[in-house]
């Protein structure tokens, strides 16, 4: 008998500890994290031939580094893509659109409400693609400092990583190279 107590104390006092883990295990587990990343990129190379068009398309380098972005994005899901109505910035996020089927959204800058837009994409992955001038505005906004200046003219490669972490948001900037055909 007296075995059988002490065997029984045992088990309750293993029982419990093993409880007492489970809900500290519990607890830590439901810290939500709020995560949401945007990658902002400039349109690719454009046909500069005519300094007189506002609107000129992709050169072929240019096609060929849209198609390269394509490729960069396949690993990310993606659950937007926003470009500004341009032939030359559609044309850079057509075929990430094509590939993740997705609609291309256009935006103007001066109309977005940045923290409308942070809530309208919480918890998503958004590809926004823009110009030498507004990739980097619209990047310091979203971070909400006066970080990054205007892209070099000849800059294509830059890709702006903006995550939003619960409310804190870090960058980065990387740059890509393409050695993509002439």
């Amino acid at each position: 008998m007296k075995v059988l107590k002490s065997i029984f104390l045992i088990l309750l006092v293993v029982g419990l500890s093993s409880c007492k883990d489970k809900s500290a295990e519990s607890q830590e587990t439901t810290v939500i994290q709020e995560v949401s990343t945007y990658y902002f990129i400039r349109h690719a190379e454009k046909d500069r031939s005519d300094s007189q068009n506002s609107d000129p398309e992709l050169i072929q380098k240019g096609l060929g580094r849209a198609m390269h972005w394509a490729e960069i994005f396949t690993d990310i899901d993606l659950d937007a893509i926003y470009s500004t109505d341009y032939s030359r910035t559609s044309m850079t996020a057509a075929p990430t659109s094509v590939k993740k089927n997705l609609d291309v959204q256009y935006y103007n800058l001066e109309d977005i409400k940045i923290e409308q837009f942070k809530t309208d994409h919480a918890n998503q992955n958004t590809l926004i693609v823009g110009h030498s001038n507004t990739t980097p505005e619209f990047v310091n906004q979203m971070i909400g400092e006066d970080k990054y200046s205007h892209m070099d003219d000849y800059d294509y490669g830059s890709l702006f990583i903006v995550q939003i972490i619960n409310g804190k948001a870090t960058s980065q900037r990387l740059h890509i190279n393409c050695n993509c055909p002439e």
